[in-house]
Order: structure tokens, then C-alpha cells, then sequence
């Protein structure tokens, strides 16, 4: 354990937080971090269960006083985004994250924090092995697999909760309270090609792309920030155009929630167009970093000699899947034209995978308005199939409509302006929460979000601000001392 880090304010949080960063707790392989909800209930002496699909649920009784109150509902996900640099030597099955402390920031060596949501996990384990702290009765739900499906939401049966309130922790800038959010779709398309044997007299190279900033398909869309998938696309259907290049192997990307930061191909060009590829690839690539100079710094475009292959893509299938991918919609689709700045609609190309004779392409689309949502479904799901792909819906969860007239709100916002002397910001964002998957088990549920400012989220950059988590934590009592 980081004596650093444990030496932050407040100690009870980064403690909690500190023994949940050394349990593995990748989505949909939980099980230690699941068993580690359970014996911290347990160990209290809490009521303390799981449900069918392994969410964890802890009741504790209120304070002296407080037990006529409504009972909260504390809501995270166990479950943390997998991702690390790829010079960063770290197996996620079997080593706790290694954090050190910068400045105002707590970040990870080389991978992502888990700060998303295990900050949230980790305020509501001190909520619950505290002995001082006034609550009324609380309520822990621990959900699992947020990240990959929000399967651990979907698969809460009613009747299980018993609070009044939702608290969601799992906002990411600490001067909002979220009120809505978006729904998405996973988006997959996939289909077999058959592959030729390389021509003699060619060379071969690895194309890489990296150096991405990568960041929240949600959160971070509207940024403007490079695709790798998307930028690896363009190199290569560029070199096919120009020098008929043929592509043994793309790997790009990887967890649909996370704007891709990395690509890796290996193709293959003649050898008397070697020196005109090598050429008009440099030409492109300094074309592409001039771009994107502002928000991508670090992005590298690089090509080295690789040893021939046995075989690449047929040609035919070769063309129409590069344009499909060129054609086929990434970032921003539609602003919403109800709240100012909000993305409405997204699409995030997240993974393409093409080798042996197999292709493999997964979007995640989001979306605040169920309309939308389907409208550009249809159109990814139209671009692909042009190149024989066959398509896949599936992970479908809803958004979350806003309540402005929500009794919780009005608490939470005379709260934190009494607290802060400044009104905070009343948003709805385009990530996707639990909220909207819970408000539909649980229609009468009060539900609101909020937590401390996390930056980088789903990338190695992932941090989180010493002093915005000291400003939750107090913030959170308050509201915990106020509610009806």
C-alpha cells in the first residue's frame, strides 16, 4: 500500500481507496472485488448480501436521532476500465495499481487509477466503518460490470433497494450535479475474408500509430481528440489508393468506452513502389500531427520493417472495408438543442481487429435521445453491411431523463452553495450511468450524481484531484446530515 497516498486528507478515503486499488476488479472478471464488498460488510458486522448477478448490497442502521429519516441509497460500480501504455510492463489479473501522488493529483504508473468509480466505493466504505459520522439509514449498492454493459444495473431485480434517495457517486467534476445522462449501443460489425498469398518481391512494415491522448468515449468525445483506429484508417486506405499496399494485420484499440489511443498494422508494398510509399506515408503523417498539434502532442505515426507474412486480404474486401471504416461516423453526431454545449449523439469506433481472415469492428453509440440513438445505429449498421458485414446490436441501456423539480436536488444545490459560496452547475452529461437503468427498476427512486473532479478517465492519464476528493467528502456529510 502507497504510505504516500495514505498520508493524503481525508486518511479514512485513501485508505479505503488504497486496499480497493489492490484487488483486480477488471469488468465482468469481479470476483475478488466482490468478495472483498462482502468481507468489508461482513467484518462490520452489516447486513450484508449479494444479489443473483453479484451486486453487493450493505444496510447500516442510522445515527442517534436520524433513524426516522429516509433511508440513502449510496450508489458505485466496483469495476474499473483496464488500460495501460504500451511500454508499460503491469498485469491487471494480478498486481494492485501502482499510484503516486503530483502536485494536486493522484495518478497511476503507466495505467489507468480506478478513480473511476473506486472513489465513489471508497467514500461509501468510510460512510460505513465509521463510528462518528451522522447519517440517516444507509443503503450500499455496489454494482458491477458499468463499464462494459452495465449488466450489474440491468440484472437489479425490484425489490431488493429500500432507500428513498440515490446517491450516484459517479460524476467526475466536482462543481456539478448531474441529472440526466445518455443511453447507448454497442454496435458490431464482423464478417470473414479470404486471404491471397504475399507477392514476391515485397517489403514489408508495421504501421504504428500512438501517442494518443485516448480519454471517455462519452465525456471526452467533443474534444476533438485522435481516433487511432480512425487515423490508421486514413493512412492505409491512403497507401492503397496511392501505392496498392496490402494489409495482412489491423489492431486497433480497445475497450468500447475508450476513445482509442493506439493502432498497429502490418502491410505489405511492392518493391518498386517501396520508396514512393515511404515517402507519401511521411508527407501524410506530418499532415495529420499538423492537425491535430493542438490536442495531440504526443501523437507519433511511425513505420518500421517487419519480416514478410504469408498472406493478406483479398484486394476487393480489402477496399470496401477501409472505405466503410472511412465512411462509417465517429465523434459528435448531433447536439442537443435543450441543454447548451451537450452532446447529444456520439459514436465512438473503438475496435478494429482484422487478421486471418477475420474482421472484427466495435462502436459504442450514445445517445440522450432515443431517436437519435437508433437514427445513427442505422447508418453504421448501413456503411458496414456495403462491405458484407454482418451487424450486431447489442448492451442496449437507456439514458436518464432529467427532473429539474427533483426534492434531492434542491438539497443538494442549497448545500453546496451554503458550503462553497458559489451555486454549482445542474447538468446532464453523455456518459452513461446506472441512473437510468435503476430509475426504470425503481421508478419512484430520487436519484442524483455527483463526486469529486477525475480527469482522463479510461486512459493512462486517468487522475484525480487531491483537493476536489476533500471537497466531495465534506460535501457528501453535509448532504448526509440534511436529507429529509
Amino acid at each position: 500500500m502507497n504510505k504516500e497516498i495514505l498520508e493524503l486528507e481525508p486518511k479514512v478515503v485513501w485508505k479505503n481507496f488504497s486496499k480497493l486499488n489492490a484487488v483486480p476488479r477488471p469488468s465482468k472478471r469481479e470476483e475478488r472485488v466482490i468478495q472483498f464488498a462482502m468481507d468489508f460488510g461482513k467484518s462490520l458486522g452489516l447486513e450484508t448480501f449479494k444479489d443473483e448477478v453479484g451486486n453487493v448490497i450493505i444496510r447500516k442502521p442510522a445515527t442517534t436521532g436520524m433513524e426516522n429519516r429516509k433511508m440513502i441509497t449510496l450508489q458505485s460500480h466496483l469495476d474499473m476500465v483496464h488500460q495501460k501504455n504500451n511500454d508499460t510492463v503491469f498485469d491487471f489479473e494480478t498486481q494492485g495499481i501502482a499510484m503516486l501522488a503530483e502536485d494536486d493529483w493522484v495518478k497511476a504508473k503507466g495505467t489507468t487509477l480506478g478513480a473511476d468509480n473506486g472513489m465513489g466505493v471508497a467514500a461509501i466504505l468510510s460512510l460505513l466503518e465509521s463510528t462518528s459520522i451522522p447519517h440517516p439509514p444507509l443503503e450500499a449498492l455496489f454494482t458491477i460490470d458499468e463499464e462494459t454493459g452495465m449488466t450489474g444495473a440491468q440484472g437489479l431485480k425490484p425489490g431488493v433497494l429500500q432507500g428513498e434517495i440515490l446517491l450516484n457517486l459517479d460524476t467526475e467534476e466536482d462543481d456539478e450535479i448531474d441529472i440526466g445522462c445518455a443511453g447507448g449501443i454497442d454496435i458490431t460489425a464482423s464478417r470473414t475474408y479470404p486471404q491471397i498469398s504475399t507477392p514476391t518481391n515485397s517489403s514489408a512494415y508495421k504501421v504504428i500509430v500512438k501517442g494518443l491522448q485516448g480519454g471517455h468515449s462519452g465525456m471526452d468525445i467533443h474534444k476533438g481528440l485522435g481516433n487511432a483506429n480512425k487515423i490508421m484508417n486514413r493512412l492505409l486506405l491512403g497507401s492503397v489508393n496511392s501505392h496498392n499496399i496490402g494489409i495482412a494485420k489491423i489492431d486497433g484499440g480497445s475497450l468500447r468506452n475508450a476513445i482509442p489511443r493506439e493502432s498497429v498494422s502490418i502491410i505489405v508494398v511492392s518493391e518498386e513502389n517501396e520508396t514512393a510509399f515511404v515517402r507519401d506515408f511521411e508527407a501524410l503523417a506530418i499532415e495529420i500531427k499538423r492537425e491535430f498539434a493542438i490536442v495531440e502532442k504526443q501523437m507519433q505515426l511511425e513505420l518500421e520493417v517487419v519480416a514478410l507474412p504469408e498472406a493478406i486480404m483479398d484486394p476487393l474486401i480489402q477496399n470496401k472495408v477501409l472505405r466503410a471504416i472511412y465512411a462509417a461516423h465517429n465523434g459528435v453526431y448531433l447536439m442537443s438543442t435543450a441543454i447548451p454545449d451537450l452532446v447529444a449523439t456520439s459514436n465512438n469506433i473503438a475496435r478494429v481487429r482484422i487478421g486471418d481472415g477475420n474482421i472484427h469492428i466495435g462502436c459504442l453509440t450514445r445517445s440522450s435521445i432515443e431517436s437519435s440513438k437508433n437514427d445513427l445505429a442505422t447508418s453504421l449498421q448501413s456503411v458496414f453491411e456495403l462491405a458484407g458485414c454482418e451487424i450486431r446490436l447489442s448492451g442496449e441501456y437507456p439514458g436518464w431523463q432529467p427532473n429539474p423539480k427533483s426534492p434531492i436536488l434542491k438539497i443538494l444545490k442549497e448545500q453546496y452553495t451554503s458550503l462553497f459560496n458559489e451555486k454549482p452547475k445542474v447538468v446532464a452529461c453523455h456518459a452513461g450511468l446506472e441512473c437510468g437503468i435503476l430509475g426504470q427498476h425503481y421508478p419512484n427512486l430520487d436519484m442524483i450524481s455527483f463526486g469529486p473532479t477525475i480527469k482522463g478517465a479510461h486512459s493512462p492519464d486517468e487522475r484525480v484531484s487531491i483537493s476536489s476528493v476533500q471537497k466531495f467528502w465534506k460535501y457528501l456529510l453535509e448532504i448526509l446530515k440534511n436529507t429529509p
